[in-house]
């Protein structure tokens, strides 16, 4: 069984150091502090992931690398291979917003827009990938990309020391990743969660986990880590909503399951009304340009699906900034 660690993660950024960008966390009111991860190279973490792999890979195919994407990790594998000197080929669905469209383009990758939904373009992907002998890049079910985004969390705990981190989930790459970063230590063994999906109020102070408590925060409209946990295994879920570009995937990741069922981490959902809001908010209130699928860590927040305890720090992630920032200015967009 394949498996990542805490070391892996360690390994990641000292690989992937001088590629990818340290980025800055914002202390909004004390003890909550947003990582403004949408800062990082083309808008996203994605790049921790995509230069590891790439790195970890050595010499890359004469045909190059080839990766499906929503959009953030299309975009980051195209300049992550701009960067390393490697052709790139990126499969994109239909959903995909323009902007990331024409940001890959514009990054010299070869763009294949095919499939309704993630999971359709990722089999062209896949097809085209067993053609031509390129090296895949996946979005977030792959060893090296799991311990890449994992170096977001190294930082968030060298930065702020905090009790939570509250992040994102779509296929569960970067939440896994997150966990394993701040938890040296590891996870307790005593197994999955045995009730499920579960969502509770915070407590201040550390863990008996090894590290901060994740709260792993998904749309409504796309619960790929919550059906998991509640059916004991990663199973398929309908997609949609106004994240779906982004938190589109169809079903959680192997890997993001393994880590993701372990004590320490809460599921929780927030509906797309909240999200728009918090991409609403995050503007308003800080000037901070997220896309919805940034945006939606904060939602919990917003909407109450995570309440925290007094003198509780959290810090929550803001993972992408790929958007057309003329709707900023218009509500309910």
């Amino acid at each position: 069984m394949t498996t990542v660690t805490y070391q892996d993660v360690v390994a990641a950024a000292g690989r992937i150091e001088g590629h990818v960008l340290r980025t800055p966390v914002l202390e909004i009111s004390p003890g909550l502090f947003l990582k403004l991860e949408q800062l990082q190279h083309a808008g996203s973490f994605k790049v921790r992931g995509a230069f590891n792999r790439l790195l970890s890979a050595g010499n890359a195919p004469a045909s190059g690398v080839i990766a499906a994407s929503g959009g953030n990790h299309g975009l980051a594998v195209a300049y992550a291979a701009r960067a390393l000197g490697i052709r790139a080929e990126i499969f994109v669905p239909t959903v995909t917003s323009p902007v990331k469209v024409a940001g890959i383009r514009a990054l010299g990758a070869v763009i294949r827009q095919t499939g309704a939904i993630y999971s359709e373009a990722a089999e062209a992907a896949a097809k085209r990938a067993a053609e031509t002998g390129a090296l895949q890049v996946h979005a977030y079910d792959q060893p090296e990309v799991v311990a890449g985004q994992g170096t977001t969390g190294l930082e968030i705990m060298a930065q702020t020391g905090v009790d939570t981190i509250v992040v994102a989930v779509g296929g569960g790459g970067f939440a896994a990743g997150i966990t394993l970063g701040t938890r040296p230590d590891g996870a307790r063994s005593d197994g999955p969660h045995s009730d499920g999906a579960r969502s509770s109020g915070g407590q201040a102070g550390g863990t008996s986990y090894g590290g901060p408590r994740i709260v792993a925060v998904e749309p409504e409209l796309s619960p790929t880590l919550h059906s998991a946990l509640r059916a004991g295994r990663p199973v398929p879920v309908e997609v949609s909503g106004v994240a779906a570009d982004a938190l589109g995937a169809s079903q959680l990741g192997d890997l993001a399951y393994g880590i993701l069922s372990r004590p320490g981490v809460e599921s929780v959902l927030v509906p797309d009304d909240a999200i728009v809001a918090a991409r609403r908010t995050l503007w308003d209130r800080h000037r901070v340009v997220a896309e919805h699928a940034g945006a939606t860590a904060y939602a919990a927040l917003l909407a109450g699906a995570y309440t925290p305890a007094e003198g509780e720090r959290i810090a929550v992630v803001v993972c992408g900034s790929n958007t057309d920032v003329t709707t900023l200015a218009n509500p309910g967009t």
